[in-house]
């Protein structure tokens, strides 16, 4: 398997942490977001989107971070990242959903890039988009992990949600988000991070964070 990420996109991190979840080994792709390489001819070749990540395994070409891991969980059942029963499945999902489609893509390196060069946004404005999406979008994610608490974001065992709730933490912390008021976010966090597979594919750790 081939994996094309960038360390810092919150996507790519989700599908490393899901592949190390699974013990799958892959050759790392870097493609570095910031220098606009996903626009060069060689990458516009395999992604149609031009984005990351892009999971290439034998003849699949997979993209968008959720299905690819929802792939891999088909492909490699153990540890399975999603619950047995319709009911608990639908719960992750939902709170993958939470954080994929109505935080992260308000704060993707394009609506910012946007914010900034084509709507003359100032840096600070700009953070404060940023702080808003993610601070109010987490509050919704606290709600849910409150109704039901457990050690991970459903259960004992890590599951998808888990898998987009780290990265989107890291991605808090990196723009100084408030997160005080996320405790059981936060208590969730600290229990992904405390797994190798969480900690051995943070960003800082890839070959392109240097």
């Amino acid at each position: 398997m081939e994996l094309y990420n960038y360390f810092r996109s919150s996507a790519s991190y989700r599908v490393r942490i899901a592949l190390a979840l699974k013990g799958l080994d892959y050759d790392y792709r870097a493609v570095h977001l910031a220098r606009n390489e996903q626009f060069n001819e060689s990458y516009a070749a395999v992604s149609a989107a031009r984005l990351v990540p892009l999971l290439r395994d034998g003849d699949a070409v997979l993209t968008q971070s959720l299905a690819i891991i929802e792939y891999l969980d088909e492909t490699h059942p153990e540890p399975p990242l999603l619950p047995p029963d319709a009911a608990g499945r639908a719960r992750v999902r939902a709170l993958a959903l939470d954080i994929a489609c109505e935080i992260h893509p308000l704060n993707n390196l394009r609506v910012l890039r946007y914010l900034v060069h084509d709507l003359k946004v100032s840096e600070d404005a700009k953070n404060r988009w940023y702080r808003h999406w993610v601070e109010t979008g987490l509050e919704v994610v606290e709600r849910q992990l409150g109704a039901r608490p457990a050690r991970f974001c459903h259960g004992d065992t890590p599951t998808l949600a888990d898998c987009v709730l780290v990265p989107q933490i890291f991605n808090a912390k990196r723009f100084d988000c408030r997160l005080d008021h996320v405790p059981q976010a936060m208590r969730v966090f600290d229990a992904c991070m405390a797994l190798p597979a969480f900690e051995n594919t943070r960003p800082e750790r890839c070959p392109d964070a240097a």
